[in-house]
């Protein structure tokens, strides 16, 4: 639930994310949910030769188990609320 909430401030940005099967999908991020299941529009299979049957795709949800890695923009990441929201994450785990 710590990332929820700046995924949520991602919506509508362009992210990159790699499946665990080695598939890297680039698209617009329209909704991520707490369980980090996740939306994308507009999609571009990076490895197309090695997928073709993807050609067509347009709009994919992608379970957040299936997810390795969510790649973002530089300039879209708000550190200071990303180190925030790791500060808070820390504080609730000390006993």
């Amino acid at each position: 639930m710590l990332f929820f909430s700046f995924f949520k401030t991602l919506t509508n940005q362009t992210v990159t994310i790699e499946l665990k099967n080695d598939i890297r999908i680039r698209g617009i991020l329209k909704s991520v949910d707490q369980y980090l299941n996740i939306k994308l529009d507009d999609i571009e299979v990076l490895d197309l030769a090695k997928y073709p049957h993807l050609s067509s795709v347009k709009n994919m949800f992608i379970r957040g188990s299936v997810v390795r890695y969510v790649m973002l923009p530089r300039s879209e990441v708000d550190v200071g609320l990303l180190e925030d929201a790791t500060r808070r994450g820390e504080l609730r785990i000390v006993p």
